[in-house]
């Protein structure tokens, strides 16, 4: 690969059940891949049978000291330690750009081919490789913070959806979930306990960092607590209103919670993004002397 890349997947308690990395080599992926385990994961010895070198273990409580939780419960089982220690590691291993995953991928598709028509029926991506190099590029050029791939949820409604409106007018959404392609050269830290995604692109886009996705590229995944391990204890012993109100926390003049779904419904965090992060304004308003 031309950039000096790695893709590490993020894991804890799925030894024998590392979807995402199945889901790499099924869709043509050859270079690096790196598991992070963190040492009170008592799998650490079947995840090294399994994957030898490829299993990074790194020092949880050294991950939280350098983590804002945003509270003081004393449940510590979530990502967010492993997505900011990712930064120390990818550095120390000498790598420039690097991808991370969290561990339930199951599958990466095309969504909008190049004439920007959504596609109902989401061809696989065949190599992976150019993927990674057309993603790392982007993120350089765009000298964004992080740019993502798209999800399922981003595609309510179809043809329809807002991320294909904003497509169809030259726009890209500012969120960023998921997939994160990052620079060991600009390294920021993930925010809160839970929900730890939205509240980095939104508090940290409200301070003028970049998220972007990119809407062209689709990444499936388990549904949340159904697959055993990971955070989905977590989230069933907390509920989606706590989760939603850490976002709240971090950004309350343009985050709110609403209810969200038809049939199952449920509390989730609202974002109003004409308050949320800067824009550009238009040169046509300048004021000139």
């Amino acid at each position: 690969m031309k950039h000096n890349f790695a893709v590490f997947i993020l894991t804890h308690g799925r030894a024998n059940n590392v979807v995402t990395y199945a889901a790499l080599k099924k869709h043509g992926y050859t270079g690096k891949i790196y598991l992070m385990v963190d040492d009170t994961d008592l799998q650490i010895e079947e995840y090294k049978k399994t994957y030898g070198k490829q299993v990074i273990v790194f020092n949880k409580q050294k991950a939280i000291d350098y983590t804002d939780s945003a509270d003081n419960f004393k449940n510590r089982k979530t990502i967010i330690y492993a997505r900011n220690w990712n930064f120390v590691i990818a550095k120390e291993m000498g790598l420039d750009y690097f991808l991370q995953l969290d561990d339930d991928y199951t599958s990466f598709c095309h969504t909008i081919n190049n004439d920007g028509v959504y596609l109902t029926k989401r061809p696989s991506i065949k190599n992976f490789d150019a993927l990674c190099e057309a993603m790392t590029q982007f993120l350089i050029d765009s000298n964004a913070n992080t740019v993502c791939m798209s999800q399922g949820g981003d595609f309510i409604g179809g043809p329809d959806a807002n991320i294909i409106r904003l497509t169809a007018q030259g726009q890209l959404s500012r969120k960023a979930m998921n997939s994160f392609f990052l620079s060991t050269s600009k390294p920021f830290k993930f925010q809160g306990r839970i929900n730890e995604d939205v509240n980095s692109y939104i508090g940290l886009g409200n301070l003028g960092k970049l998220f972007i996705t990119v809407p062209r590229i689709r990444l499936e995944q388990k549904t949340t607590q159904t697959n055993a391990g990971g955070m989905s204890d977590l989230y069933l012993n907390s509920g989606t209103y706590i989760k939603s109100f850490y976002s709240v926390m971090y950004a309350p003049s343009c985050v709110r919670i609403a209810g969200m779904g038809v049939l199952n419904k449920r509390l989730h965090h609202r974002v109003n993004w004409q308050n949320a992060v800067p824009k550009i304004v238009s040169c046509n308003v300048k004021k000139t002397a």
